[in-house]
């Protein structure tokens, strides 16, 4: 037996209680088949996980729960009908009852009580799960996954733990540690960095550059990198710069877990079976299946903000907030029982904006940070949120009355619901009539997976949607686009404003609109989100007045507005502060995801600022952190 479960079993004082005990991933699960340790084990477990520091759950035998018909006519009966409960799933090898619901806080019950008589009445744990405000195929089809592979899922979370605690033992320090950039180093896009000790390799994101077409993808051919050898990927955030690579891994053979929070994975779930159907349309071979995503699903462990986790024998990790878009995460790592401590902050954002808290700043130990710089020039300083707003309004109401339509090609993911946030309170307050806003593209069906998952969102907007007649994701302001014929209806039709994907103008809803309105000086294109390096968005930028779509040459008589402050990127300013923020301070600060000069400028300007040890590593170099 695996040495941390014999720690467990001396603890209980009768070995009869527990008849299984498995692990989940990191966590141990202990099934019993008597009812009354089960609803009361008397502090035991509690005593357990003081004494080893590991999650330990208490379960019953899936022998001893109510039969599932009559279970589910009880929870009905104690949760009421005013939770509004859709489906409830039973995940009998588990003992686990799913409850989903409009009203979640109605199903748990003041202090946790209805959950406690649920359990009483039925021996079911109950998991309460949000209902979708706005319904979200792909979180359905999400849930359909994992409920249809519930055996699969249990047998590789026992094998994930099997493999965190092998090895286990309480004390372990080891010589050294490094990271290997695989992408994404003095340059945005395909970010991917392989974290090594003589225990573990771990891969920090794994993306695509959707803006290059001769280097696309992480360079994986690096005699580091041996797939077979990765214990464990991490990804940060769903934007595909970040996780568009991720299926390819499981195409490629890796059976692995994925971390990372559960928007990221739905979102990124989104953009994956998007990617496919982009490249399908231009009649090019995917990089990957839709198999290849279903894969990506049925091994993804998905962590809450601040849960600190074993992800292998010398590796600990917590997710904390990065403020850059729904679910996003800085990863900390804590390496070899504290030997040495790294932040990777992927993409973050240090102040806070209408959609996300800001990026959070303290940590338990730091020593070495990796930290974003695409905005890292001297010359980044961004202009205020406020400012930003006031030119959008501004924009948008000179064009109306020049009868003219508005195209903001957004982010499908955060930008695009941080505008639809403004616009809607802007008509609210009477600052902007009540002009036509047209959603097209994906971003209907990401603002669905917000509505699901309030608790990762600002505090304002939270409250707001835990009201329904409050949330802004609802307002009667905004219609869907939901087809070719409907998207000709708006081209041809009145002034308007249409959010549309992508935002970079890389393909998608945004581009056909752009061939239309391009040509008429009436109209107007705004730019709210980064232009990567080579895409038609970055091109305009430059200031092109002719460019190339679907084979024809379009003339860009159109306005252009670039409001860079309405990214979720940090600025310089904010870069710098936020290294100087940090607590503890971190001895060593290696700077990516940036242009090449923004790097090497950020770099330079920590050192002389902070007297710390810096580095712009190039993609392919190996930095030893320890």
């Amino acid at each position: 037996m695996i040495k941390i479960l014999e720690e467990i079993l001396k603890d209980i004082p009768n070995k009869n209680l527990i008849n299984d005990i498995e692990f989940e991933g990191a966590n141990i699960v202990l099934y019993t088949k008597d009812k009354e340790f089960f609803l009361d084990d008397k502090g035991i477990v509690k005593e357990i996980v003081n004494k080893i520091k590991k999650r330990i759950e208490l379960r019953p035998d899936p022998s001893i729960t109510m039969d599932m018909e009559k279970a589910e006519d009880v929870i009905k009966k104690i949760i009421g009908k005013d939770a509004k409960a859709g489906n409830i799933i039973f995940d009998y090898q588990r003992a686990v009852v799913i409850i989903e619901a409009e009203k979640p806080g109605l199903v748990i019950g003041k202090y946790g009580e209805l959950l406690k008589e649920i359990k009483k009445q039925t021996l079911w744990v109950p998991i309460i799960r949000r209902t979708p405000a706005i319904r979200s195929k792909i979180i359905e089809n999400i849930r359909q996954v994992l409920y249809e592979n519930n055996d699969y899922r249990k047998k590789f979370l026992n094998k994930v733990g099997e493999r965190i605690y092998k090895k286990w033992v309480k004390e372990k320090q080891y010589e050294w540690i490094r990271v290997t950039f695989l992408g994404g180093a003095r340059e945005v896009g395909r970010s991917c960095l392989l974290l090594q000790t003589p225990e573990s390799k771990i891969l920090l994101d794994c993306g695509v550059n959707v803006a290059s077409d001769d280097n696309a993808y992480p360079i994986l051919d690096a005699p580091e990198f041996n797939i077979q050898d990765l214990d464990a990927v991490i990804i940060s955030h769903a934007h595909l710069d970040h996780s568009g690579c991720l299926p390819y891994l499981f195409k490629m053979g890796y059976k692995g877990p994925v971390y990372c929070t559960a928007p990221t994975r739905d979102i990124m779930s989104l953009l994956h079976l998007d990617f496919i159907s982009v490249a399908q349309k231009e009649a090019k071979k995917a990089l990957f299946s839709s198999t290849d995503v279903k894969e990506m699903v049925k091994h993804t462990i998905c962590l809450d903000y601040e849960e600190v986790t074993d992800i292998t024998p010398d590796v600990r990790i917590t997710l904390y907030n990065a403020g850059h878009t729904l679910g996003s995460s800085m990863v900390h790592l804590h390496v070899g029982n504290g030997l040495h401590n790294i932040l990777y902050t992927g993409d973050m954002k240090e102040l806070s904006t209408r959609l996300l808290e800001p990026a959070a700043v303290k940590f338990p130990r730091l020593e070495t940070c990796i930290l974003e710089s695409t905005y890292g020039g001297k010359d980044n300083v961004l202009p205020s949120r406020k400012e930003c707003e006031d030119q959008l309004m501004n924009t948008i109401k000179e064009t109306i009355e020049r009868k003219g339509k508005v195209l903001i090609p957004v982010l499908g993911v955060g930008r695009s619901q941080e505008i639809m946030v403004i616009l809607e309170d802007m008509i609210k307050n009477g600052k902007l009539k009540d002009v036509p806003i047209y959603i097209d593209g994906m971003v209907w069906d990401i603002t669905a997976i917000h509505t699901t998952y309030p608790d990762f969102l600002h505090n304002k907007i939270r409250k707001n949607i835990f009201h329904n007649d409050q949330n802004p994701f609802l307002s009667d302001v905004f219609t869907r686009v939901g087809s070719h014929k409907e998207r000709m209806e708006v081209v041809d039709g009145k002034p308007c404003v249409v959010l549309a994907t992508s935002g970079m103008l890389v393909g998608g809803a945004s581009v056909e609109y752009l061939k239309h309105f391009a040509e008429n000086k009436k109209n107007s294109l705004i730019f709210v989100s980064y232009q990567g390096v080579g895409s038609l968005g970055n091109k305009i930028q430059r200031g092109d007045k002719e460019v190339k779509i679907d084979n024809d040459m379009v003339s860009v008589n159109l306005d252009i507005s670039i409001l860079d402050g309405f990214t979720g990127h940090a600025d310089r300013s904010e870069l710098m502060r936020f290294v100087q923020r940090l607590d503890p301070k971190p001895k060593k600060v290696i700077v990516d995801h940036g242009e090449s000069s923004r790097c090497l400028d950020l770099a330079s300007s920590l050192h002389k600022a902070n007297r710390i040890e810096t580095n712009a590593p190039k993609n392919l170099e190996s930095i030893r952190v320890r």
